[in-house]
């Protein structure tokens, strides 16, 4: 598959990484168009082909991943959509914006929307996807098996990106908060900022790794830990009395209210 990235930050570049890591694409079966030269400098660090025209970038392509500002789609959409070989695959990794919008901007044409997140970058990222009645199942999964070389994928209903976005899209920054609050106790505690960092960000880490390999539910888990009388369940009653959950749910709902108006 021959797969052109029209943008190429931080989740352009995890992509690529990821599928090349993997052995799912090889560098000269990539290309990018993007008007940074930074970003530039990092696709040629990779191998990857780097364009300044659309044109020569798109022609022949297989597969277009749209990696651009939800602001800067429409404007992409006039230059590029004569561009792209009626055949090939586009697919958004946009925040917010629907099949719908990107089919009244491109036509009739396979379309493939894409919710990743930035843990791609280490191998351990979670994507949703979703496609039209355009692109085949065999489509959607070989577009998924890229994504499932830097961590999961999971085909889904379209009408579950807005949680998608809040839960994964967007969680990564709600457990970086968590880090954070750990590691500022951990310190005035006496250990260093690099011991409370390693600290928090390993028991995040080992924690999410039992719910996903024990197949025993976090509801589960977090039940074994509170012992009677111990100093966890002290800690949770804290976190109860707070409205911990709460909190975390209202932001979630706060991030999904948004990726609805982003795709307005």
């Amino acid at each position: 598959m021959n797969l052109t990235f029209i943008g190429f930050g931080h989740m352009g570049s995890a992509i690529a990484s990821g599928a090349v890591r993997a052995e799912v694409l090889k560098p000269g079966d990539i290309r990018v168009c993007d008007k940074s030269a930074e970003a530039k400098e990092h696709a040629k660090s990779l191998g990857i082909s780097v364009f300044d025209d659309y044109g020569a970038a798109l022609s022949g392509t297989d597969a277009v991943i749209l990696a651009v500002r939800p602001a800067d789609l429409a404007d992409l959409a006039k230059e590029i959509a004569v561009l792209i070989p009626q055949n090939a695959i586009i697919c958004s990794i946009i925040a917010g914006k629907k099949i719908s919008t990107l089919e009244g901007l491109f036509g009739s044409r396979k379309i493939i929307r894409i919710m990743p997140n930035t843990p791609a970058m280490v191998g351990e990222g979670m994507t949703g996807i979703c496609g039209n009645e355009m692109v085949s199942r065999e489509e959607i999964l070989g577009i998924a098996r890229i994504f499932e070389s830097f961590g999961r994928a999971e085909v889904l209903d379209e009408s579950l990106f807005d949680a998608v976005t809040a839960v994964s899209g967007s969680g990564p920054a709600y457990v970086y908060a968590f880090i954070i609050a750990l590691k500022k106790y951990a310190v005035e505690a006496g250990m260093s900022e690099a011991q409370a960092e390693i600290f928090a960000a390993q028991t995040v880490l080992g924690s999410a790794k039992m719910v996903l390999e024990s197949g025993t539910p976090a509801e589960t888990l977090k039940k074994n830990i509170c012992t009677p009388n111990g100093t966890t369940v002290e800690a949770v009653k804290v976190l109860d009395e707070r409205g911990f959950e709460g909190i975390l749910i209202d932001a979630a709902r706060a991030c999904e209210r948004r990726s609805k108006e982003l795709g307005k």
